[in-house]
């Protein structure tokens, strides 16, 4: 009978490895049916199979998400951005920030999110300086990466990693991995990793335009008027050092100083407290002047800019619209549509004067900030037609944004400390952000990521039918026979290499389910410290930069950044053998 479970768990395995490299089917099912066959053919008892879903990592993750979730509901994280990036620095200059900021925040926040927000401020960089998406896009997911490895929480896997170290049974006496376990090795990398990207970068990655860029080129151009405020950071400035010189983004029409209106053609032109300066920018640019960090105020907006929340829009208006040869401070958008004017495209044609003077005209495409009561106020209009929503701004109170923050630091410092568990430290956290109204209580059950949570659980039961059947006792022997004969480095780099390539080409989560058994077993097998041997795993897996496929993050950039597997190879080849020998060097160093 065990020589026919050990039969029945090796065609799981190929079967996990077929169908997950093939996209057979979905992950979550993958480990469903792999799972559910060792259940019916008595290898896994039921409660066996359910253990996974009690195990503490997979509530801590979970938990991990939501928080990462209501950070981007309040877009603290992009307001932040807006600040800390600036319009204007060389490519290495921009590149030095997204290492340092999206490393140093994914050691402690999911970085799926984090990508996420910032995807759009590399775009929007890499068009206002002329420079391929391309060059930056990849470089902002192994940042995201690099950074994630070095904490216990920077990455899912690591997390994954720690579940399996609790619920193993070869090991009585292992203690969980603690938060800074991995800093020894990922903080270095994270370094190492910082100077390779920022020395061969700009030479490995193509220069290509992503797939959308027929669609951002042929963008509306409008027109939009702001106010240089007192306390500026653009007092004294140039309108090439602004950012205002290149035609691809914002670019600097006028200035309108006191009585005089100035055509602004010189990008070394400086900049004073008060000037109203018109601008033809992208949608998205204009919507970016809301944001406080930009140093102007538009001065069509009046209060609204102090709401909490609001919708950028587009609407058009109608051939047979009331509001066709009325200014647009005649029309009153505020009172009647909850609304107020950003600005104004009209079909190529200059407009000419103040915003709030001009007459409006048919067809003219229309910039609105719009309130909470817009869309009940103009459903019925027939005045203009709504065309999209832009984009949302949000204005989070300051108690939202330390209530999130503070907690979610806190939590971890405390973990840390070994002072309380990280998981009663973020159900605090997310018990307080609810009661006092942080993020809508309704609303977090939806981001809840049910297939991770399966597939972690599962995984956890398919390390047990490996460890009870033999399996990883026949495979670690096989790794031994050919790797111990070279030294216990060799063992480390041939479970490296294994796991990084399975993680590559299927899923890191699955690498980590089929080789952790194995890993460990080989570490009792041969008498060994377990901690290194859990600890490679957990780098093989989580630092993935060979294929899209290998990490969220890699496969989120992979349509923008316009790349194949070759580029994703080309660069991340050497990348991962610098990651495998720091790693092998530094566990060697300390627990052999």
């Amino acid at each position: 009978m065990q020589h026919f479970d050990v039969i029945i768990v090796f065609v799981v395995l190929v079967f996990i490895l077929i169908s997950l490299y093939k996209e057979l089917l979905g992950a979550a099912f993958t480990f469903f049916v792999a799972v559910m066959v060792l259940g019916f053919f008595g290898v896994l008892t039921p409660s066996e199979i359910l253990a996974g879903f009690a195990n503490e990592q997979i509530a801590v993750i979970m938990m991990l998400l939501l928080l990462g979730d209501a950070i981007r509901q309040i877009s603290v994280i992009e307001i932040f951005f807006s600040r800390i990036f600036p319009r204007t620095s060389g490519y290495r200059g921009f590149l030095s920030r997204i290492m340092f900021w999206i490393g140093g925040f994914s050691a402690f926040l999911n970085n799926t999110p984090l990508v996420a927000v910032m995807m759009p401020y590399v775009h929007n960089w890499s068009k206002r300086n002329n420079i391929s998406p391309s060059k930056l896009l990849l470089p902002l997911s192994y940042a995201a990466i690099l950074g994630g490895c070095v904490t216990l929480i920077g990455t899912s896997t690591n997390l994954i990693v720690n579940g399996m170290v609790i619920d193993q049974t070869i090991f009585p006496d292992m203690e969980p991995l603690h938060m800074f376990d991995f800093f020894w090795v990922g903080f270095p990398m994270l370094i190492i990793g910082f100077l390779y990207l920022f020395f061969f970068a700009h030479k490995l990655l193509p220069d290509r335009n992503p797939l959308n860029q027929e669609i951002t080129e042929s963008e509306r151009k409008y027109m939009v008027e702001a106010v240089v405020r007192k306390s500026s950071k653009l007092i004294g400035k140039t309108v090439e050092e602004c950012g205002f010189s290149n035609e691809r983004g914002l670019f600097l029409a006028e200035v309108m100083r006191g009585k005089y209106t100035l055509q602004v053609f010189d990008k070394d032109f400086v900049l004073e407290a008060g000037d109203l300066l018109r601008f033809a920018g992208e949608s998205e640019e204009i919507a970016n002047l809301l944001s406080d960090g930009s140093g102007l105020t538009l001065p069509t907006v009046g209060m609204m800019s102090k709401l909490k929340r609001a919708d950028v829009v587009e609407i058009v208006i109608s051939h047979n619209s009331s509001l066709i040869s009325k200014q647009v401070k005649e029309v009153n958008f505020r009172g009647k549509y909850d609304s107020v004017l950003l600005a104004m495209h009209r079909n190529g044609e200059r407009v000419i004067g103040k915003l709030e003077e001009v007459k409006l005209k048919a067809g003219d495409v229309i910039l609105l900030l719009a309130g909470d009561d817009f869309m009940s106020r103009s459903q019925d209009d027939i005045d203009f037609y709504l065309i999209s929503k832009v984009k949302e701004v949000r204005k989070p109170e300051r108690y939202k944004i330390w209530t999130l923050f503070g907690g979610t630091l806190l939590a971890i410092f405390l973990s840390a400390l070994n002072l309380i568990p990280l998981f009663m430290g973020l159900l605090v956290v997310l018990v307080v952000i609810n009661i006092l109204k942080v993020v809508s209580a309704k609303d977090l059950p939806k981001n809840i990521d049910y297939n991770l949570a399966v597939i972690i659980a599962l995984s956890l039961a398919l390390g047990t039918a490996m460890i009870k059947t033999g399996v990883a006792d026949m495979v670690a022997d096989v790794l031994i026979s050919i790797f111990f004969p070279l030294g216990k480095i060799a063992v480390l780099t041939g479970i490296y290499l294994i796991t990084t390539l399975l993680a590559a080409y299927i899923t890191n989560k699955a690498a980590v389910a089929i080789v952790f058994p194995i890993s460990l077993t080989a570490a009792h097998t041969l008498g060994l410290n377990p901690l290194p041997f859990a600890l490679v795993v957990s780098f093989a897996a989580a630092a993935n930069f060979l294929t899209p496929i290998g990490y969220q993050t890699n496969l989120m950039v992979y349509g923008p950044g316009g790349y194949n597997f070759k580029d994703f190879f080309k660069i991340g080849w050497p990348l991962t053998i610098i990651y495998m020998v720091v790693t092998i060097v530094i566990l060697n160093y300390m627990y052999f």
